[in-house]
């Protein structure tokens, strides 16, 4: 590791598992500390032991709800006193969903969209007075490539993520004055345990998945990737190297949305 990050404070939600995990602690490989925020208090605090035990005071964990103004703020405020800054903020967090068209519940739906696309922004609003004070502030929003692609079931998911990509666009012009750049990452068929389905089965077991996305390349990459495969963009996408990026959505996918 390069120590790109030497000195930087991030703070990343979601970061007890999965994409967040992977991207929080490839930040600290760098030189980052990271405040780790997620609703999971437990597996948060497991999170930044485990990162404090590579690399000492590395992380502390703040037990958050993005979809509670409240909670964010209250998590901001705990890394300015911690830390006395804030450089990159990585909106991560986010609630599955995949409710058939013919089951859908609006107070559901409401619930996926207050956390996939009303919690990014009450982060970004929340964290911006902070950011406008670094040297090198950025924005990192985790979307999907379901919002940029229709996928059966996904209503409200996709249509949250959908908003975020568009929402990367309106705070990256709303923010280039401040100095601060937003981007966001596409992610396709990660291994997380988000991929487990409710009946127990990971999706990448199943025939489907295994037919039509590996062995007849609807993924040209021809494998499922992992939550390292987004933290290396992400690196970029937080780090001085981007400094003319802004607004922009990058599909990390396997090349999956190259295709048709």
């Amino acid at each position: 590791m390069s120590g790109r990050l030497d000195g930087r404070v991030a703070v990343v939600t979601g970061a007890a598992r999965g994409i967040g995990h992977g991207i929080a602690e490839r930040l600290i490989a760098e030189g980052a500390k990271v405040a780790v925020t997620d609703i999971n208090a437990e597996g948060g605090a497991e999170a930044a032991s485990k990162f404090n035990s590579a690399a000492a005071d590395s992380a502390f964990a703040i037990t958050t709800d993005i979809s509670d103004r409240d909670s964010v703020a209250r998590a901001v405020a705990a890394v300015d006193a911690r830390w006395g800054q804030l450089d990159i903020l990585v909106n991560n967090a986010a609630l599955n969903d995949s409710t058939p068209f013919e089951n859908l519940d609006y107070e559901q739906y409401s619930a996926v969209l207050r956390v996939n696309l009303d919690g990014a922004l009450l982060c970004m609003v929340a964290a911006v007075p902070l950011l406008e004070r670094s040297a090198c502030p950025r924005i990192l929003n985790i979307a999907s490539i379901q919002g940029l692609r229709a996928w059966p079931n996904t209503m409200g998911y996709a249509t949250a993520k959908g908003g975020l990509v568009n929402m990367t666009r309106a705070a990256a012009v709303d923010l280039a004055p401040r100095g601060i750049l937003v981007n966001a990452i596409a992610p396709g068929f990660i291994n997380t345990p988000a991929c487990v389905m409710p009946d127990g089965v990971h999706e990448h077991d199943t025939d489907w998945y295994k037919d039509v996305y590996i062995k007849y390349g609807k993924i040209p990459a021809g494998r499922a990737g992992l939550p390292a495969d987004i933290a290396g963009p992400a690196l970029f996408l937080c780090s001085e190297d981007c400094a003319y990026v802004t607004g922009q959505t990058l599909s990390v996918d396997g090349g999956l949305t190259a295709t048709f």
